[in-house]
């Protein structure tokens, strides 16, 4: 019986052998039956789409088939130059022989185009070479994009805007521009309006200091079909608003604008009449107004002192009890509301107010503030589940009689509907 077993085990051990042989024969007959040199060219297109410029280019060698794609004017509709300097980033750049053969075979082709560049005058000068190049191209998109301080506003404001005519002048298709951070100035706007103002849908400008209102309102009373608009405050006026307010331009979707202040004191800020306000948003009842603070407590005093259509609100400093006070009772569209410092006082009644006036609150962000616990839990319970964000730091939270900081995350979790927990400082 014993042998009998073995001479079983060993059979089946056999049969075990030759299907896996089986197998392996028709896999490796199927390998060598597969071209991959013979691939159709939109799957290899595909593919290649996704692949960091150095890979596509070594695979553009294996065979002709995948080099005549990756000469194929839908390959290079879509491209980022990344500009660094190896000695101060970390960040990998484009080759620059790889940036010659584009700019010589692929230039027409290109639509739609970002410069990524680093803190260095080096990598801004050469992105403005290669802007200066692209003449026989028809940009439907560009962004100039500042990985750290804005190394564009290092240059000679005459080279900047020379390079950035030049695709001006030749798209005559612009849809959206990205220039913040840039010593782009008025008469090269006038220039974008003349040759893009039927195609332009948004621009985004902040911290541009050599354009003026004017120059913005210029851009205002020609591009009717602007859609997106981020600017500084100083930038806007009621001619602005007005302006955007006509019955010629189509219905504004998003307007963004930066309030920052570098010196305390120094900075004049100018107060927008309500009527402006009420006129811009009869035209755009939808808009989206975002608005980034960057104010010292002092400077706050033109600001909430009437209903303004806010939806977003972000205070970058300190704001005052006061300030935040004022908002909740004229910010009645407000949708979004980060505070990243307030100080020692307790925000009680202003979380309070805010919850009972601003019935479209949706998401608030509590930094370096204090609220009561019982106070916080009476906030969530008016907003209700309509609160889809909700971060507040542990630090925020003060105990009181009623709710310790082990209590309150269920009482929190029990109005959302949700399971919530205080953000935590990491300890390390």
């Amino acid at each position: 019986m014993k042998r009998g077993g073995r001479d079983s085990d060993h059979s089946s051990s056999e049969e075990g052998t030759a299907e896996k042989s089986k197998k392996l024969r028709t896999t490796n007959e199927h390998s060598q039956t597969c071209d991959w040199g013979n691939l159709l060219q939109d799957i290899i297109l595909q593919v290649f789409k996704y692949l960091p410029l150095l890979d596509r280019a070594h695979a553009s060698q294996v065979c002709r088939n995948w080099n005549q794609v990756f000469h194929m004017p839908d390959l290079w509709r879509c491209f980022e130059f990344e500009l660094n300097q190896p000695a101060t980033s970390y960040l990998k750049a484009t080759h620059p022989e790889l940036i010659k053969q584009i700019i010589k075979r692929h230039s027409n082709h290109l639509q739609y185009v970002s410069f990524k560049v680093d803190s260095s005058k080096e990598s801004a000068e050469a992105a403005c070479d290669i802007l200066s190049q692209l003449v026989n191209c028809s940009l439907k998109t560009l962004g100039l994009i500042s990985t750290a301080r804005p190394s564009f506003m290092d240059l000679p404001k005459s080279h900047f805007i020379s390079a950035l005519t030049v695709v001006f002048v030749n798209s005559k298709s612009l849809s959206s521009l990205k220039i913040d951070d840039t010593p782009v100035d008025d008469p090269s706007l006038k220039v974008l309006v003349a040759n893009n103002s039927d195609t332009l849908k948004l621009l985004k400008m902040s911290s541009c200091p050599h354009v003026s209102p004017a120059g913005i309102l210029c851009v205002a009373d020609q591009c009717h079909g602007l859609r997106e608009l981020a600017l500084n405050y100083h930038l806007l006026s009621d001619e602005l608003l007005l302006a955007l307010s006509s019955e010629k331009h189509v219905r504004l979707e998003h307007l963004r604008i930066d309030v920052v202040s570098e010196n305390p004191g120094q900075t004049h800020f100018h107060t927008i009449q309500k009527s402006s306000w009420d006129a811009f948003i009869k035209h755009s009842p939808k808009v989206n107004l975002v608005m980034y603070f960057f104010l010292y407590e002092e400077e706050f005093d033109p600001f909430f002192r009437y209903e303004i259509p806010a939806t977003h609100l972000y205070f970058g400093r300190s704001v005052s009890k006061d300030v935040l006070g004022r908002v909740g009772m004229t910010c009645p569209r407000l949708v979004e509301l980060v505070v990243c410092a307030n100080g020692l006082r307790p925000l009680d009644e202003e979380l309070i107010r805010i919850a009972e006036r601003c019935k479209n609150l949706s998401a608030i962000g509590l930094g370096e503030c204090e609220v009561s616990c019982s106070a916080f839990v009476e906030f969530v319970k008016m907003c209700g589940g309509r609160l889809s964000q909700l971060s507040i730091m542990e630090e925020v939270l003060i105990p009181d009689q009623k709710y310790s900081l082990e209590q309150i995350h269920w009482e929190v979790s029990k109005h959302l509907g949700r399971v919530w927990f205080p953000d935590m400082m990491p300890t390390w």
